[in-house]
């Protein structure tokens, strides 16, 4: 049984789906960081408010 793919084309394939691969790890990883990024500003903000409303500058 002979092989319908030259050395050269399985390369190609080869290459191509490894940059697939790194291309979704780095997608995984800024969603990621995105994700910790606006969970630290939501904390910010709670805080501030909070802060603010210690200090009487915030009307309840």
């Amino acid at each position: 049984m002979s092989n319908p793919l030259s050395e050269a084309e399985m390369d190609a394939i080869a290459e191509r789906a490894a940059d697939r691969a790194i291309e979704k790890v780095y997608e995984q990883i800024g969603k990621s960081v995105a994700q910790k990024v606006y969970w630290f500003i939501g904390v910010v903000v709670v805080g501030m408010l909070f802060l603010l409303a210690g200090h009487g500058v915030t009307k309840s």
